[in-house]
């Protein structure tokens, strides 16, 4: 959302309100009840699911999703197929068992007991759950991957999970489990819930086991899985998808404000404005590149601060022409360049991966003669996902410290060109400024860097060497959330020095503007956050500051 917004905004924080407080309304609904988002209606065929839709899902727009007819169709001819082949076919998951106990044949009267097994003893996960949005759009994904028709079951097993999700039942999906070699223990949960065991789901507003709350939500309360429709629910890696779309949208929303952030400083230190010249990036041939640095430059646009008159104001007697700003100013739009680049990887991998066949065995129709046949292979791995988000983990963290970089560099009057020392209002030494408030960002750092080590790179064998190579992505996005929930307090560090050090020195820059977006930005903070004057009580700022990264209000007012 836009800077600028700063009245709205400042009605919606009370200000000694802490930044975890739920009771913070977002953007715009302070002084009149915000319109209900219309509901986003979605058809799966399993071929054109878009990220637009995932967005949409993840920022808790109400949905509803059901299977497209030709897709629902399909489904069928293919169970009839797969059940026809499978009288002559031994088949992983249908008529034997999985894994270490592949070799273990299961006869026709086993196969309703194995479904349930099959999700009982693969439900294991443990730790803290996925966000309900994100297990929505998990469920979503599952479905319109089985709407491709090319697993096996029934259209009956994806209306079950679409149930669920248009009814507002979320099952309850723990986040540690998972080697990223499909999707075992989360979605097995999610199965269990489907089933009406007593897996536990949350369903307006309180948490029970699904035997309970699918009947409180119009639901009934038991499904039956028939034979091989278990193992197309845990096999593939939709929860890792859903996981790292979420990352995605986060990590984009974050690049924007690092882009605003970054302007912000170069105000403050009246940075040179060739760094952005359009010649020299377009020289770099790299798009994202110059669209950084277009954006830069929209948002500094008629500032007289970041000229030779603005860097001569504050000891005009002692004024050198400064040549050239260091490597951290100069380099930026590269750098943050990078983080763009992966995004946009990331996102056309998780197209691809919305829309394509990722459980184990699949079922085609036969090249020569009729029928169908079942075809083993790895389609649930999840190591292209799982090395995404470990690239995009190492520039959210690059980004992490060029920002605390940046912000340390304000605490020095040698290295901010003449800002008061340590950023401190009134008498310095008197008052110590924000020495502290930049060291919360300081102390962050080491933390991202070693949550940045790509968990894809450490791959160990499990289950009597039947998956000998495990992709550990589950671990790579968590730590990718994790240095995300970083790089918000890095980022509202740097927005809350930046905007000390222009209000500092604002009178002696009198007569001079700042840029249109910068002044915007500026703005927005001081709805929230007054200067700092007198030494004061600093966590409150920073939680406010903080809230403000994290809910979008410091985004700067110039398209992506």
């Amino acid at each position: 959302m836009a800077a600028g917004v700063g009245l709205l905004a400042a009605l919606c924080v009370p200000p000694v309100q802490a930044v975890a407080d739920p009771e913070l309304s977002p953007v715009g609904t302070a002084t009149r009840p915000a319109a209900a988002p219309a509901v986003l209606d979605l058809v799966l065929d399993g071929d054109s699911f878009s990220l637009r839709d995932a967005f949409a899902i993840l920022e808790g727009r109400p949905v509803t999703a059901r299977i497209a007819p030709d897709a629902r169709a399909n489904m069928s001819r293919t169970r009839a197929g797969a059940l026809a082949a499978l009288r002559n076919q031994r088949v992983y998951g249908w008529n034997q068992a999985l894994g270490p106990l592949k070799d273990r044949p299961l006869s026709p009267e086993q196969a309703e007991q194995f479904q349930r097994n099959v999700l009982r003893s693969h439900a294991a996960g443990v730790g803290e759950p996925l966000p309900d949005n994100v297990v929505r759009l998990a469920l979503i994904l599952k479905a319109n991957q089985m709407a491709r028709g090319t697993v096996g079951v029934r259209p009956e097993v994806p209306d079950r999970l679409l149930s669920m999700v248009n009814a507002g039942v979320v099952p309850r999906m723990p986040q540690v489990g998972s080697l990223g070699t499909g999707d075992l223990q989360p979605q097995a949960a999610a199965g269990l819930a489907a089933l009406g065991e007593d897996a536990p789901v949350r369903y307006g507003g309180e948490e029970g086991p699904a035997s309970e709350m699918l009947p409180k939500a119009g639901l009934p309360r038991d499904f039956t899985f028939q034979a091989g429709e278990a193992l197309p629910i845990i096999s593939g890696s939709t929860v890792l998808a859903a996981t790292l779309m979420n990352a995605v949208h986060r990590a984009t929303v974050l690049a924007d404000q690092a882009e605003g952030a970054f302007a912000l400083f170069m105000e403050a230190t009246r940075a040179e404005r060739g760094s952005l010249d359009a010649r020299t990036h377009k020289e770099r041939h790299i798009p994202e590149e110059d669209a950084v640095a277009a954006r830069l430059r929209a948002m500094v646009e008629g500032s007289g601060w970041m000229t030779e008159e603005g860097r001569k104001r504050l000891d005009p007697a002692n004024y050198h022409p400064r040549v050239q700003d260091a490597v951290s100013v100069r380099a930026a739009p590269h750098i943050m360049a990078g983080l763009r680049h992966v995004i946009a990887d990331a996102r056309q991998a998780l197209v691809r991966e919305s829309n394509s066949s990722t459980s184990n065995p699949l079922i085609f129709r036969r090249k020569e003669g009729p029928g169908y046949e079942f075809v083993m292979g790895g389609n649930w791995d999840g190591s292209v996902m799982g090395h995404l988000a470990d690239t995009l983990n190492a520039e959210i963290t690059d980004i992490g410290v060029l920002s605390q970089e940046l912000s340390g560099r304000l605490l020095s009057p040698r290295w901010s060109y003449d800002l008061p020392a340590n950023l401190a209002g009134g008498t310095v030494g008197l008052n110590s400024g924000m020495v502290q408030v930049q060291t919360v960002a300081a102390a962050l750092i080491p933390e991202m860097q070693a949550r940045a080590t790509p968990a894809g790179t450490l791959s160990r064998p499990v289950k009597d060497g039947q998956e000998d190579h495990n992709t550990m992505a589950m671990a790579s996005v968590r730590h990718l959330h994790e240095n995300l929930d970083r790089l918000e307090i890095v980022l509202a560090v740097q927005y809350l020095m930046a905007a000390q050090g222009i209000d500092l020195i604002a009178q002696k820059m009198s007569g001079l503007t700042l840029g249109t977006v910068t002044r915007s930005l500026l703005a927005e903070i001081r709805e929230h956050v007054a200067p700092l004057g007198e030494d004061r009580y600093q966590t409150p700022d920073l939680e406010r500051a903080i809230w403000l990264v994290r809910h979008g209000y410091l985004t700067p007012s110039v398209a992506p």
